[in-house]
């Protein structure tokens, strides 16, 4: 089920409704959390994604925050913006790519074992696609796992993201994962360091059961 009917139209609009490839084609060769907050999210990393993982690093930039130490199979990068790309050491691969034009990922059925967000679900203005199509490029029992932290470009983001409190937002993703179905019942752990920037997680399994929807509530249960 890919249907966003259950949202009102305006829950996606933006102030700045120009082309995104116009807003993102100068690098910014920054970081949009907190180094106690980049932390503690590549410190889950290292906790949840297996050495060896092929991975895909969705709205990606400069920086992937995955465990220097770890290898991996592979670290694809997908972002909208190709300087910033190329300079992603982690990045074996990467697709420039907007997903607000055309949700469809360009990989192929089960293609990476996680796939991770980390700090961009605010600016998707069209994420239950895009959640669809990240089950479609995960194998069965793949995981994905969406970060999320205050911070944000406020044009860009979508105005539901705006309008909401951390909890509300926290729901939301998981609304995103049950209306595409096929994944398992969201996870949430709140990994925020104190005095820093907050560190908000929600994640999921692609479903192995044939036939789920993988519908249900976020909940307060850790994903590791």
């Amino acid at each position: 089920m890919t249907n966003e009917a259950e949202f009102p139209a305006h829950f996606f609009r933006r102030q700045d409704e120009s082309a995104d490839d116009l807003f993102y084609w100068q690098p910014r060769f920054v970081t949009h959390i907190d180094d106690a907050t980049i932390d503690a999210l590549t410190a889950l990393y290292r906790e949840v994604i297996p050495p060896g993982a092929e991975v895909l690093d969705l709205m990606s930039s400069w920086i992937s925050h995955l465990p220097d130490e770890i290898a991996y199979g592979r670290v694809a990068g997908l972002g909208m913006n190709e300087e910033e790309l190329a300079q992603n050491p982690r990045l074996s691969d990467y697709n420039v790519h907007d997903l607000n034009r055309d949700p469809e990922l360009p990989y192929a059925d089960a293609s990476f074992d996680v796939v991770l967000n980390a700090v961009s679900i605010q600016y998707l203005t069209r994420p239950v696609p895009v959640f669809a199509s990240i089950r479609r490029v995960l194998r069965p029992g793949g995981l994905a796992l969406v970060a999320c932290s205050h911070r944000m470009f406020p044009t860009k983001a979508v105005a539901v993201w705006q309008s909401l409190p951390p909890a509300d937002r926290i729901r939301l993703v998981g609304s995103y994962f049950a209306l595409a179905g096929g994944f398992d019942e969201p996870a949430f752990i709140d990994r925020s360091p104190a005095g820093a920037d907050p560190l908000w997680v929600i994640s999921a399994l692609r479903s192995t059961l044939p036939g789920t929807n993988g519908a249900g509530d976020p909940g307060e249960s850790p994903v590791s």
